[in-house]
């Protein structure tokens, strides 16, 4: 159902685009409207044209009907409630432009140039109004849904400028395109006296004819009203009367829903926020649970579900909230924040929760940060740490790593989430050596406002850890937890007695099949450990080769 409403929708988008860019052409003349209206019309009036528009526009106008019944509550993101009540305000306009043009033509044979359009919607304020009131309701509809369909693929947020400026200026010159031709053409009209005199079509109607049109709009117009009453009173009665059940949420809610309603749904009606990036289309996986009672009990995950899930390798005690609808009580635990951003999804490592696997771990440190708050103001001991932490996230995102905690004057970072281990190691070294060009590049460019220069501390070690989703249910991170971990922590430490930027485990040196240079071996204890590890201090990791 989702991919056919996706079509019909990309359908009717095509056809718009189309309206607006005609739209536009007013601006230069009416003549030049009729001249690309005649070769859009060529398509669309033509047989196939029409059942693709017109089928189209009943389908997704039938299946939102259905999504509308599906849905067992109301309560949702305020950008969802946007798009459906947009979408449900544009048919009563659109009714009457239909019944005006296309239908007029069919039936009575008249020819509907723009001349005809234009002069018709400028003959009465109200006219007016409503058509630029129809027009900016199917574009903001039309953007809702795109955006929220794109927003989930990895190109998307590169070409969002590009898409923003596009769905403010297309409206804008069609509204303009609009305009400039009633006012070159109303001032003609209105020395005939009216749009019955100017336009011989609509002078030689019949009052029959008239009544037919009236009649057939007001026909139309009540079956949308019926349709859209009749779904609203079946869903109702769906959701008011059956059995029900109970979910126990991770914060210790307990809340009660009505059978057939998503566990999302009932999450959100109880006013709990919830992520679920896609609006709950199986598409992001951002609405995921952990469910650790009635599991067995649940409904097998639909092939949409499963292919969701197998993306980002989830376990089986994982589903989709949005898509899951128990018949039996069901303890559940939220695997992300409510407020997680789009950018997640693309991110594989956001799924699994909780296994084993080989990783890099690193950390890294500023040193003597508390020098920092002597004789400055917070404002500008923040916005330097703002500066440090920006060019350490820059210099991770540049050569794979992922930022995995803040932790006063340092962070953790995993290499490797999505890559093998020696690739991870030789992507750790890479992004000790761009922080060390980084944070160099700071100091020149803050030199004024720092006594002396920013230094930092790093320790990289690679091994086995346990990496997933952690933390409380409303505000979870991603990170991972293991004697690796610990260990990297550890030789971020050692920097300060060896006086170096960087100490890095021999194992991780020689996984990433890096020689160590001029660096100096040294064999250490590392606290909780009785053997000694082999590590190396690095003055400057650019010269690693």
């Amino acid at each position: 159902m989702r991919l056919t409403r996706l079509i019909t929708g990309l359908v009717v988008a095509s056809f718009v685009i189309g309206h607006f860019l005609n739209h536009a052409l007013g601006m230069v003349s009416i003549e030049a409207m009729d001249r690309l209206r005649f070769m859009l019309a060529a398509w669309w009036r033509s047989p196939v044209g029409s059942v693709m528009l017109y089928g189209s526009l009943l389908t997704h106008f039938t299946l939102a009907l259905v999504s509308l019944y599906r849905r067992s509550t109301l309560r949702m993101p305020l950008w969802e409630a946007a798009q459906l009540v947009l979408g449900l305000a544009i048919p009563p306009l659109l009714i009457v432009h239909i019944v005006g043009t296309r239908l007029t033509w069919m039936l009575l044979g008249h020819n509907i140039d723009y001349e005809r359009i234009v002069g018709l919607l400028w003959s009465s304020e109200w006219s007016t109004f409503k058509q630029m009131a129809l027009l900016v309701l199917v574009w903001a509809h039309l953007c809702f849904g795109l955006h929220y369909w794109l927003r989930v693929r990895p190109w998307y947020r590169a070409a969002q400028p590009l898409a923003f400026s596009v769905a403010l200026l297309l409206p804008a010159i069609a509204l303009a395109g609009f305009a400039s031709a009633g006012f070159y053409l109303w001032p003609s009209i209105e020395n005939v006296g009216g749009m019955h005199k100017y336009n011989v079509d609509i002078a030689s109607m019949s009052a029959q004819d008239r009544a037919m049109m009236a009649n057939l709009r007001s026909g139309i117009e009540y079956g949308f009203w019926i349709a859209l009453g009749g779904t609203l009173l079946a869903r109702w009665l769906r959701t008011h009367i059956g059995a029900t059940y109970r979910v126990r949420h991770a914060s210790g809610r307990v809340i009660t829903a009505p059978v057939g309603r998503s566990i999302l749904e009932a999450i959100r009606d109880q006013g709990i926020a919830h992520a679920a990036v896609c609006g709950g289309r199986a598409r992001c996986t951002t609405c995921r649970v952990r469910v650790s009672d009635g599991l067995a009990q649940l409904p097998p995950p639909s092939r949409l579900e499963t292919q969701a899930l197998a993306r980002i390798e989830a376990p089986p005690n994982v589903r989709l909230a949005c898509q899951t609808r128990p018949t039996v009580d069901v303890a559940v635990t939220p695997l992300l924040p409510p407020n997680v951003a789009p950018a997640s999804i693309e991110q594989p490592r956001s799924g699994a929760q909780g296994r084993e696997r080989r990783i890099v771990a690193m950390f890294v440190d500023l040193r003597d940060s508390t020098r920092l708050g002597e004789g400055r103001l917070p404002y500008d001991v923040v916005f330097i740490m703002n500066q440090f932490f920006a060019e350490m996230h820059a210099a991770l995102r540049a050569t794979g790593g992922y930022y995995a905690q803040f932790r006063g004057d340092g962070l953790l970072a995993l290499y490797g989430l999505e890559t093998d281990l020696p690739t991870a190691c030789r992507a750790a070294i890479a992004g000790a050596a761009d922080m060390q060009s980084r944070i160099e590049q700071l100091n020149r460019s803050l030199a004024a406002d720092l006594e002396h220069p920013l230094r930092i501390g790093i320790g990289v070690h690679a091994g086995v850890a346990i990496v997933g989703t952690m933390g409380p249910p409303d505000a979870p991170i991603y990170s991972a937890i293991g004697d690796m971990v610990n260990t990297a922590a550890r030789l971020e430490g050692m920097t300060k007695a060896y006086g170096c930027v960087l100490v890095i485990s021999a194992d991780a040196l020689q996984r990433a099949g890096v020689a160590p240079g001029d660096a100096k071996l040294h064999q250490v204890r590392v606290r909780g450990k009785n053997e000694r590890l082999a590590v190396y201090a690095v003055n400057d990791p650019r010269t690693l080769p």
